[in-house]
């Protein structure tokens, strides 16, 4: 890694749009610097990224670099929605953009104190292991995807903490003080249900926000039954807006005066007529097309009332496992909403390049305030990098990449404008009369 001599031109100007959410010079100097070490810091804690700073004069303290970025009063919810603004303006007059709804686990294995944390079963990794469940919102078209809204769901504690009040509790208390405990007990379990916000609810509040600014009039939603709810759907409709959302196979609908699982129904036009499913092919985001078959019909479901079902299947044969889309646009045609649904995969596009480049699972940090603007500082470095011309040899534009521009050629560009900003500050040593032990100690002092 280079050590951060400055903020680099490209997150600078990135940056300038949204200094009017800061009241000190000093707090968006930080956060910018903070913003710079996400992208090009191999570790990507706020120590690992202090470590790399040179400042100019009396350099701060770990402490006060972790005081303005996390505890100073500018507005984090100010800031994503200049954020937010932003990326519309990237987006009007680009195409097709849909805005998915997600959710991702941030592990930390070794962090049981961390915010958010809860040692719990992965089903994604199949085994036990330590993590927060992030909720995001993210837009993407067929070029780029940029997160708009993340949000830590805190822990659900009620098995625990209903095991160890039955495991407690006395038939009687005799002294007061023993009574006084056992009430707290009970009024702390009470506190933490009536706190306890669902991801559906988090995901409704994430929808709420980003229409009520009204940046992405055009943008239709796609989730997955994980997030479907009938709150979420009626809060999207609403607001004039279309939904898709992949259902489980389990869900009922009526078919022909019964009710039946999705799944029978997909069995019985399997083995009765399967000449319903007709072939379509679909251009996804990234400009891959594939062929489907599939079977659409406007169906009744419980509290849903009259939603448009497709049934997908990927092989002519019909042999593979179907996937069942449902949405609230009945007069669309199957190729659109599968079209639509394919944009919700953007999602998981976003949460591994955030883990992986812009420190997502990195945050070593406990109170809930700096774990939200970690983690929303990390949304905006992943969107400056989209926004970086690339830099980078011949050899560096991958065959996989098919002429587009690469995530490492776009950070190679900030490299280069660190480098630049160090090979200056060095000639300036130099020029100076430092000699070369002098400014190796002011570089990386012991």
């Amino acid at each position: 890694m280079l050590p951060i001599v400055c903020v680099p031109e490209s997150v600078s100007s990135a940056m300038n749009c949204h200094r009017d959410v800061f009241c000190r010079d000093e707090g968006f100097e930080h956060v910018s610097r903070y913003i710079t070490g996400l992208i090009t810091s191999p570790n990507k804690t706020l120590q690992g990224i202090y470590d790399w700073q040179i400042w100019g004069g009396d350099p701060p303290s770990r402490r006060a670099m972790h005081e303005a970025i996390f505890e100073s009063g500018w507005r984090l919810d100010d800031l994503m929605v200049s954020h937010r603004q932003q990326v519309a303006a990237d987006y009007q007059r680009q195409g097709r953009h849909v805005i998915s709804l997600d959710w991702t686990f941030s592990h930390h294995d070794q962090g049981p104190q961390i915010y958010g944390v809860k040692k719990s079963y992965d089903y994604v990794e199949k085994r036990m292991s330590r993590f927060q469940t992030v909720v995001t919102g993210t837009v993407s078209n067929s070029s780029r995807v940029d997160g708009l809204e993340a949000t830590v769901q805190h822990p659900n504690w009620e098995a625990e903490e209903i095991s160890y009040l039955q495991a407690t509790q006395k038939e009687s208390y005799d002294q007061m003080e023993a009574a006084r405990q056992r009430l707290l007990e009970l009024l702390h379990h009470q506190k933490h249900q009536v706190e306890y916000v669902k991801r559906t609810e988090i995901a409704v509040d994430i929808v709420k926000q980003i229409e009520s600014e009204n940046q992405f009039p055009d943008a239709h939603y796609a989730f997955d039954n994980g997030v479907l709810t009938l709150e979420l759907t009626c809060l999207i409709e609403s607001c004039g807006k279309h939904w898709v959302s992949e259902i489980e196979c389990s869900r009922n609908i009526q078919w022909r005066g019964e009710w039946k699982r999705a799944d029978e129904i997909d069995q019985l036009l399997r083995d009765n007529s399967p000449d319903t499913f007709r072939p379509i092919t679909v251009s996804g985001r990234n400009g891959e097309v594939k062929s489907y078959w599939v079977f659409t019909k406007v169906v009744r479901l419980k509290r849903y009332g009259r939603k448009r079902l497709v049934i997908v299947h990927e092989q002519p044969d019909l042999t593979d496992s179907a996937r069942f889309l449902l949405t609230d646009a009945n007069h669309w045609e199957s190729r659109r909403i599968l079209q639509t649904w394919n944009y919700r995969w953007a999602s998981e596009v976003f949460h591994e390049f955030t883990k992986q480049v812009t420190g997502f699972e990195s945050a070593q940090l406990r109170k809930e305030e700096a774990v939200k603007r970690h983690f929303r500082l990390s949304c905006i470095a992943q969107s400056i990098i989209q926004q970086v011309p690339a830099s980078g040899v011949k050899s560096e534009r991958f065959a996989f990449a098919k002429g587009k521009i690469t995530f490492g050629q776009r950070c190679r560009t900030i490299l280069r404008e660190l480098l630049t900003a160090l090979v200056k500050s060095v000639e300036h040593l130099f020029s100076s009369g430092k000699s070369s032990e002098q400014i190796v100690e002011a570089l990386m002092p012991t």
